[in-house]
């Protein structure tokens, strides 16, 4: 037997054994596929976002922002439900705007301080 032959049995007997280990790991190896497949999607998502960021940093300012206020409004609200949305009980009546038939005269304003300034800046007037 040559070393060459040798050396392709014994690879076939690893590739052997490593297929029939496999068969025993195939149902993990799947998560672990998916894992990696998850990994890659945000590997390039972040490559994605980092230049945009570089690109237009007002667009990621505005939606930090933007998410920050959500997050308020979400955590705002919650608490308000927990509270009982702040409702007070009691009971109310409804009363109906009625109008009167008679007409009210107004009383006559009195213009006391324009007749005051006007004889002040009069120099006729003694």
């Amino acid at each position: 037997m040559s070393t060459f032959n040798s050396i392709s049995d014994r690879a076939l007997d690893l590739a052997n054994s490593v297929g029939g280990n496999l068969k025993h790991v195939v149902p993990s190896a799947g998560k672990w596929l998916e894992a990696g497949a998850k990994l890659g999607a945000i590997k390039g998502g972040a490559r994605v976002a980092g230049m945009l960021v570089r690109r237009n940093p007002a667009i990621a300012i505005a939606t930090a922002a933007g998410a920050g206020l959500l997050w308020y409004a979400a955590r705002r609200k919650a608490r308000q439900a927990e509270n009982g949305n702040g409702t007070i009980e009691g009971s109310s009546k409804r009363v109906e705007a009625k109008r009167t038939t008679t007409a009210r005269k107004r009383p006559a304003r009195k213009r006391t301080s324009a007749r005051r300034s006007a004889a002040a800046s009069d120099p006729t007037a003694s």
